[in-house]
C-alpha cells in the first residue's frame, strides 16, 4: 500500500491553522511547515557556527526535514486549536496519543522499501540525543513561526491576534537556547518591516 503516501501529504494544504480566530489570510499546515523548516534550518546553522561548543551537534538538513514533517499527522487529526490542545494535561496527553496513532497510520501508507527513511521523520526517536536536540529546534521554530503569523495579522490591522502574540512572545523568552535568542534578536525584527523597508534598492 505504498501508492497513497505522497497524495496524502499533498492534502496538508487543506488543513487550515488558527481555526478559532478570524484571519486576514488563512494559513495551512503545508505553508506553515515550509516556514518552520526554513527557521529550524536557520537555528541549526546558527548553532553550528556560533554556539556549538560543548553541545550536541545537529545536522541542519535533518532538522529541516524533521520540520517539514512535524505536523504531517494533522492530515488525519486536523489542527486542534492551542487553547483546546493544552487546556489540561488529560486533553494534552490524549491528543498526543491520537497524533502518535495518526503518524503510524501515515507510515503504513509508505511502501515497504521506503519505510525506514520516513519512520524517523514521522515518528522521531526522542531517546536519541541528536534527534531530541533537533526536535527542540523544530519546536522552537514552530513557536517562532506562530509569532510571525501574529505579526503579519497585526500588520494587517487584525487585533484578533494581539493576545496570542503576547503569549507566544512570552513562551519564546522562556526557551533556553542561544540560537533561538540569536534569531529573535537579529532576525525577527525584520518581519515587522514593509516590503519597501526590506528591499536594498529598486529592482529596476
Amino acid at each position: 500500500m505504498g501508492q497513497n503516501f505522497y497524495a496524502m501529504l499533498h492534502r496538508m494544504r487543506y488543513i487550515n491553522r488558527w481555526g478559532l480566530m478570524r484571519n486576514t489570510q488563512t494559513e495551512n499546515i503545508q505553508e506553515h511547515s515550509l516556514e518552520v523548516a526554513i527557521i529550524a534550518h536557520a537555528l541549526a546553522e546558527i548553532r553550528s557556527r556560533f554556539y556549538a561548543a560543548d553541545r550536541v551537534a545537529v545536522d541542519p538538513a535533518k532538522v529541516a526535514l524533521l520540520a517539514i514533517f512535524h505536523d504531517a499527522a494533522e492530515i488525519l487529526t486536523g489542527d486542534l486549536p492551542t487553547p483546546v490542545k493544552y487546556y489540561n494535561p488529560t486533553i494534552k496527553d490524549a491528543y498526543q496519543a491520537v497524533e502518535a496513532i495518526a503518524a503510524e497510520q501515515l507510515l503504513m501508507l509508505v511502501s515497504d522499501d521506503l519505510k525506514d527513511a520516513y519512520r524517523e521523520l514521522l515518528i522521531p526517536d526522542r531517546q536519541d540525543h541528536a534527534t531530541d536536540e533537533a526536535m527542540r529546534l523544530v519546536k522552537a521554530a514552530d513557536r517562532i513561526s506562530a509569532y510571525i503569523k501574529c505579526i503579519d495579522e497585526e500588520k494587517a490591522g487584525n487585533r484578533e491576534f494581539h493576545q496570542a502574540g503576547e503569549s507566544i512572545r512570552e513562551s519564546l523568552a522562556r526557551i533556553d537556547l542561544p540560537e533561538v535568542r540569536h534569531f529573535i534578536e537579529q532576525e525577527l525584527p525584520s518581519f515587522h518591516k514593509s516590503l519597501d523597508d526590506l528591499q536594498i534598492g529598486q529592482l529596476n
